[in-house]
Protein backbone atom coordinates (compact mmCIF):
# COMPACT_ATOMS: atom_id res chain seq x y z
CA UNK A 1 0.00 0.00 0.00
CA UNK A 2 1.42 3.52 -1.04
CA UNK A 3 0.78 5.91 2.02
CA UNK A 4 1.94 9.20 2.60
CA UNK A 5 3.48 10.73 6.07
CA UNK A 6 3.04 14.96 6.55
CA UNK A 7 3.14 16.90 8.93
CA UNK A 8 1.34 20.42 8.37
CA UNK A 9 0.41 23.30 9.87
CA UNK A 10 -2.92 25.44 9.18
CA UNK A 11 -1.63 27.36 6.10
CA UNK A 12 -0.51 23.68 4.43
CA UNK A 13 3.38 24.44 5.41
CA UNK A 14 5.62 21.71 5.94
CA UNK A 15 8.85 23.32 6.17
CA UNK A 16 11.01 26.34 6.17
CA UNK A 17 14.36 26.77 4.61
CA UNK A 18 14.67 23.14 4.17
CA UNK A 19 13.72 22.14 8.43
CA UNK A 20 10.30 21.36 9.78
CA UNK A 21 9.02 24.66 11.04
CA UNK A 22 8.28 22.84 14.83
CA UNK A 23 9.90 20.48 17.54
CA UNK A 24 7.82 17.88 18.45
CA UNK A 25 9.29 15.12 19.52
CA UNK A 26 6.01 12.55 19.68
CA UNK A 27 5.43 13.42 16.16
CA UNK A 28 9.28 12.10 15.39
CA UNK A 29 8.15 8.73 17.49
CA UNK A 30 4.55 8.69 15.82
CA UNK A 31 6.52 8.84 12.35
CA UNK A 32 9.01 6.29 13.70
CA UNK A 33 6.17 3.60 14.77
CA UNK A 34 4.60 3.66 11.68
CA UNK A 35 7.70 3.44 9.00
CA UNK A 36 9.81 1.46 11.18
CA UNK A 37 10.21 -1.97 8.85
CA UNK A 38 8.62 -0.32 5.83
CA UNK A 39 10.24 1.56 2.98
CA UNK A 40 10.47 5.13 2.78
CA UNK A 41 10.34 7.35 -0.10
CA UNK A 42 11.74 10.54 -0.72
CA UNK A 43 13.03 13.68 -2.82
CA UNK A 44 16.65 14.57 -2.99
CA UNK A 45 16.00 17.57 -0.56
CA UNK A 46 14.12 16.07 1.55
CA UNK A 47 16.82 12.93 2.23
CA UNK A 48 19.60 15.88 2.77
CA UNK A 49 17.88 17.64 5.24
CA UNK A 50 17.33 14.68 7.91
CA UNK A 51 20.60 14.95 10.63
CA UNK A 52 23.58 13.35 9.00
CA UNK A 53 23.55 10.88 12.04
CA UNK A 54 20.06 9.77 10.94
CA UNK A 55 20.68 9.14 7.51
CA UNK A 56 19.80 6.77 6.16
CA UNK A 57 16.88 6.51 8.18
CA UNK A 58 16.95 3.02 10.41
CA UNK A 59 15.37 -0.15 10.34
CA UNK A 60 13.83 1.23 7.19
CA UNK A 61 14.43 0.92 3.51
CA UNK A 62 15.73 4.06 1.96
CA UNK A 63 14.22 5.13 -1.52
CA UNK A 64 15.17 9.03 -2.88
CA UNK A 65 14.49 10.33 -6.01
CA UNK A 66 17.06 12.35 -8.02
CA UNK A 67 17.73 13.49 -11.01
CA UNK A 68 21.22 12.76 -10.97
CA UNK A 69 22.49 9.08 -11.70
CA UNK A 70 25.24 9.59 -9.30
CA UNK A 71 24.11 11.31 -6.79
CA UNK A 72 25.28 9.54 -3.18
CA UNK A 73 22.63 8.76 -1.13
CA UNK A 74 25.17 6.18 1.31
CA UNK A 75 23.07 3.44 2.45
CA UNK A 76 20.09 4.68 0.51
CA UNK A 77 19.10 3.33 -3.26
CA UNK A 78 17.98 6.71 -5.86
CA UNK A 79 16.23 6.16 -8.47
CA UNK A 80 15.81 8.99 -11.21
CA UNK A 81 12.31 9.11 -11.02
CA UNK A 82 9.45 9.06 -9.00
CA UNK A 83 7.92 5.97 -11.60
CA UNK A 84 11.36 3.93 -11.03
CA UNK A 85 11.26 4.41 -7.21
CA UNK A 86 7.66 3.27 -6.88
CA UNK A 87 8.35 0.11 -9.01
CA UNK A 88 10.48 -0.68 -6.03
CA UNK A 89 8.42 -0.33 -3.53
CA UNK A 90 7.34 -3.00 -1.61
CA UNK A 91 4.00 -3.62 0.34
CA UNK A 92 4.49 -0.97 2.68
CA UNK A 93 5.43 2.10 0.92
CA UNK A 94 5.64 5.46 2.89
CA UNK A 95 6.05 8.74 0.69
CA UNK A 96 8.15 11.52 3.51
CA UNK A 97 8.42 14.45 1.38
CA UNK A 98 9.05 16.65 -0.13
CA UNK A 99 6.51 18.77 -1.75
CA UNK A 100 7.13 18.20 -5.66
CA UNK A 101 6.86 13.97 -4.62
CA UNK A 102 4.03 14.74 -2.44
CA UNK A 103 2.58 16.62 -4.95
CA UNK A 104 3.21 13.65 -7.66
CA UNK A 105 1.95 11.11 -5.27
CA UNK A 106 -1.19 12.73 -3.89
CA UNK A 107 -3.32 11.20 -7.18
CA UNK A 108 -2.04 7.81 -6.13
CA UNK A 109 -1.41 6.80 -2.44
CA UNK A 110 -4.28 5.06 -0.70
CA UNK A 111 -3.87 6.57 2.94
CA UNK A 112 -2.23 10.01 4.61
CA UNK A 113 -1.01 9.66 7.88
CA UNK A 114 -1.09 13.09 8.85
CA UNK A 115 -0.15 15.34 11.53
CA UNK A 116 -2.35 18.61 11.57
CA UNK A 117 -0.41 21.27 14.23
CA UNK A 118 -2.70 24.31 14.45
CA UNK A 119 -0.53 26.76 13.85
CA UNK A 120 0.38 28.82 10.62
CA UNK A 121 4.14 29.25 10.78
CA UNK A 122 6.27 31.15 7.73
CA UNK A 123 7.40 28.67 4.99
CA UNK A 124 8.71 28.35 1.67
CA UNK A 125 7.21 24.13 1.29
CA UNK A 126 4.07 23.09 1.22
CA UNK A 127 1.67 20.46 1.68
CA UNK A 128 -1.29 19.81 -1.25
CA UNK A 129 -5.15 20.29 0.41
CA UNK A 130 -6.96 17.06 0.96
CA UNK A 131 -9.95 17.33 -1.12
CA UNK A 132 -12.54 16.46 0.95
CA UNK A 133 -14.59 14.26 -1.68
CA UNK A 134 -11.86 11.89 -2.18
CA UNK A 135 -10.51 11.80 1.78
CA UNK A 136 -11.88 10.43 4.64
CA UNK A 137 -10.62 11.12 8.12
CA UNK A 138 -11.15 7.36 9.51
CA UNK A 139 -8.58 7.96 12.49
CA UNK A 140 -7.98 10.88 14.92
CA UNK A 141 -6.06 11.23 17.96
CA UNK A 142 -7.20 13.45 20.97
CA UNK A 143 -5.80 17.16 20.65
CA UNK A 144 -2.25 16.94 22.05
CA UNK A 145 0.19 20.31 22.79
CA UNK A 146 4.18 19.87 22.79
CA UNK A 147 6.34 22.53 22.69
CA UNK A 148 4.10 25.69 22.58
CA UNK A 149 2.76 23.83 18.78
CA UNK A 150 -0.81 22.15 19.45
CA UNK A 151 -1.70 18.84 16.88
CA UNK A 152 -3.83 16.31 16.06
CA UNK A 153 -2.57 12.87 14.30
CA UNK A 154 -5.09 12.13 11.38
CA UNK A 155 -5.44 9.06 9.04
CA UNK A 156 -6.85 9.68 6.04
CA UNK A 157 -8.30 6.99 3.18
CA UNK A 158 -9.02 7.31 -0.02
CA UNK A 159 -13.13 7.52 -0.62
CA UNK A 160 -13.88 4.52 -3.18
Amino acid sequence: MLSIVVAYARNGVIGYHGQLPWRLPSDLRHFRELTLGGTVLMGRRTFESLPAAQRPLRERRNLVISANPDFDAAGAEVHTSLAAALQACERRCFVIGGSSVYAQVIGLAERVYATEIQDEPPGDTFFPALASSEWHCVQESAPQRENEHAFIFRTYERAH
